[in-house]
């Protein structure tokens, strides 16, 4: 939640481009959670 809130409110494209690879990396981890149960 709070990666998007960053990459939302971000006017720097490089704090963005951070946002988005945090999100991506937590989805990762989801499916990985998901896999172990």
């Amino acid at each position: 939640r709070e990666a998007n809130t960053v990459g939302s409110k971000s006017a720097d494209i490089e704090i963005s481009k951070i946002a988005m690879a945090m999100k991506v990396l937590i989805e990762q981890m989801r499916e990985q959670v998901q896999n172990i149960e």
